[in-house]
């Protein structure tokens, strides 16, 4: 079995930060992809930022030079930084991984961009 646990969502003021973590159980951390995906009311998830087991990392256009994706394999526990938010990063953030064809999928943490 994998068990994600997310924390750090919440509500943040346009151009604030917020960590988010991905606390992982199971023994597939180490071996997997990580990433991090979003959800946005009436829209579609889509990707956020992918950290190999390795360390090379992905971001989606939109985010790019704003958000940090990283990972520590001795704690099993994936973070994004997200610095510069917008009201458009509004959305519940999945953490996710991807252990040979299978994704795991966590049960998401709502972050909010308002003033």
């Amino acid at each position: 079995q994998v068990h994600f646990v997310e924390s750090g969502g919440g509500l943040v003021q346009p151009g604030g930060s917020m960590r988010l973590s991905c606390a992982t159980s199971g023994n597939i951390f180490s071996l997997s992809t990580m990433g991090w995906y979003r959800q946005a009311p009436g829209k579609q998830r889509e990707l956020v930022a992918t950290v190999t087991r390795v360390g090379s990392t992905t971001f989606a256009d939109s985010v790019k030079g704003r958000f940090t994706i990283s990972r520590d394999n001795a704690k099993n526990t994936l973070y994004l930084q997200m610095n510069s938010l917008k009201p458009e990063d509004t959305a519940v953030y999945y953490c996710n991984a991807q252990f040979f064809a299978v994704q795991y999928w966590g049960q998401g943490t709502q972050v909010t961009v308002s003033s």
